[in-house]
This record gives structure tokens, sequence and C-alpha cells, in this order.
């Protein structure tokens, strides 16, 4: 079946966000930054709904990345197909920061993205990590802060792993310095 674009103006516009998002990664440039130069979106030019969602989605990945990386069990967001990961961080966004769309809407949307642009697994994976996510922030659960813990948590295992070589030469070097002196003193 051939990809036919969403009817409603803020499900065109999500759908344009994620094709902006796509396409800043995609060049290594921010988003506002490919909208000065040439790009290309499902029934063009690109809202100004769809520009400030993903602006502001690009605005708010130091608190939206962490959120991904912590439910995103075994998956490295740096892993995941581009399309997914970006349009995990559309929703995300709506999910945190526009409370004037429900939940329910987001998710449906985020799926039906996935359907339409990612690979055969990726509606379910969205699904799925989307499903968590609400339903932990449901029971009363700071999404913000579990993202910001897995990052420091994982910063701490990769300092530990970096440190563990270098502490372990470190630790040896002490040990036998310790050896030379109490030879040294016992000598005496």
């Amino acid at each position: 079946m051939a990809y036919q674009p969403p009817q409603g103006t803020r499900a065109l516009s999500r759908n344009q966000a994620l094709q902006l998002l796509f396409q800043a990664e995609g060049v290594k440039r921010p988003v506002r930054r490919v909208l000065e130069d040439e790009y290309l979106v499902t029934n063009g030019p690109a809202s100004d709904y769809a520009q400030e969602l993903a602006c502001l989605c690009e605005d708010h990945l130091a608190q939206i990345d962490p959120v991904l990386a912590a439910y995103s069990e075994r998956w490295a967001l740096s892993r995941m197909h581009s399309v997914d990961r970006n349009i995990l961080r559309l929703a995300l966004y709506e999910l945190l920061f526009e409370e004037s769309v429900e939940d329910s809407v987001v998710i449906n949307e985020a799926v039906k993205m996935a359907h339409d642009f990612g690979g055969d697994e990726s509606y379910s994976f969205v699904n799925g990590i989307l499903g968590r996510i609400v339903r932990d922030r449901a029971q009363g659960i700071d999404i913000l802060r579990k993202g910001q813990e897995e990052v420091a948590s994982e910063a701490s295992e990769a300092e530990d792993a970096w440190a563990g070589p270098e502490a372990a030469d470190a630790a040896l070097a002490d040990d036998a310095s310790a050896e030379a002196a109490d030879s040294d003193i016992s000598e005496a």
C-alpha cells in the first residue's frame, strides 16, 4: 500500500516535524538551519506548527534523550533506527511539554508514523516504549528524573570502566611503594 499523507492539520504537522528532525539529524545541522536551507516535507512547505514542533523538540533533547535511554531497554539511542528515534523524540516532547495534547493521541500518531515510515517492527517498538512511559507517569513516577538517574548511572559505570585499568595500575604502584617503604624501615 502506498504512503498516504495524514489528513488532519496537526497530524500532517507532526508528520512534517518528523521529516524535519530526520533531515536535520541526517545532515548534522540544527533544525533551524535546515529550515533556512532547502528541505523537503510531505505537502510542503512545512506548516508553522510543524516548524515550531520540530524546533521545540530539538530544544528539549537534553531532557528527552535520557528518558528514551532509560525506557529503551537494551537499545542505545545510537543503535536505534533514525526514524524510530525521531518519532520517539517527537512523541515524548508532546507527552512532556504539550499539555493540550492527550496521551492517547500522541501515542496513536507516533504509532501511525512508525507504521508509515519505520521498519516492520517499528510500530510495536514505538508503542511499547511510549506505553511504558505513560504507564509510569500515571503511577506518579517522575520520568524526567528517571532519565537523569539513568544517565548518571551510565556515566558512573563508564567512569568505573574507564578508571578500571588505570586504577589497578595505580593500586599496584601504591602497593609496590608501600612494600619498598616497609623494607626500608625493617632494614634500618
